[in-house]
C-alpha cells in the first residue's frame, strides 16, 4: 500500500473513533498532567502529555450509535480542517499551542491563579469556537468542556490549598 493511502486509512480509522464522546470528556483532563509537569518543571512529562493528548481522539472504539448533533458537529469540524487554509485560519489554529504554552508558563512560574484563568479561558474558548463554527451543534461540546473545567478547577484549587497550607507556619 502506498504511504498516502495508508495515511488516509489511518485518518479515517481515527476519525471514526473521534465520534466516541468519551474522548471528548477525557481530553480536557490532560490539562491536569500538563499543569502538574509544568509546575514540577518536567519537560519530558510535558512532552509525554502532549503526545497523549494528540492521540487521545482514537483511544476509544468507534461508537455503535452517534447522535445526530455529534455527527453534524464533527462533519463541520472535518470540513473546517479539510477546507481552504487561509492566514486567518492558520492564526486561529496557532492559538491552540500558544494557549497551551501559556498554561504551561503559568504553572512553570507556579502561578496557580493565572493557571486557573487560562484553564477557564480554554474551556470558554472551546465552547465559543464550537458555537461560532458549528452553530447550534456547537453546544454538544459544552457538557465535556464543563465537566473538564469543573474537575480541573477543583483539582487545582485542592492542590493550591495543599501548597499554601504547607507553606504557612504550623501547616500540614
Amino acid at each position: 500500500m502506498e504511504f498516502a493511502g495508508w495515511i488516509n486509512d489511518f485518518l479515517g480509522w481515527a476519525w471514526e473513533r473521534h465520534h466516541n464522546v468519551l474522548s471528548w470528556y477525557i481530553r480536557p483532563l490532560f490539562i491536569l498532567p500538563l499543569a502538574y509537569f509544568a509546575y514540577r518543571r518536567n519537560l519530558s512529562g510535558i512532552v509525554l502529555t502532549f503526545v497523549a493528548l494528540a492521540t487521545s481522539m482514537f483511544w476509544f472504539p468507534a461508537p455503535e450509535r452517534v447522535s445526530p448533533e455529534v455527527r453534524e458537529f464533527l462533519a463541520l469540524e472535518r470540513e473546517w480542517l479539510t477546507g481552504e487554509w487561509t492566514m486567518a485560519k492558520v492564526a486561529w489554529t496557532l492559538l491552540v499551542p500558544l494557549i497551551l504554552g501559556v498554561l504551561c508558563l503559568a504553572f512553570w512560574r507556579r502561578s496557580l491563579v493565572w493557571g486557573l484563568v487560562v484553564i477557564n479561558a480554554i474551556a470558554v474558548g472551546k465552547v465559543a469556537w464550537g458555537v461560532i463554527a458549528g452553530g447550534s451543534t456547537g453546544w454538544t461540546s459544552l457538557p465535556p468542556a464543563l465537566a473538564g473545567l469543573l474537575i480541573c478547577d477543583a483539582v487545582v484549587l485542592y492542590a493550591a490549598h495543599r501548597v499554601f497550607s504547607k507553606s504557612e507556619p504550623g501547616g500540614t
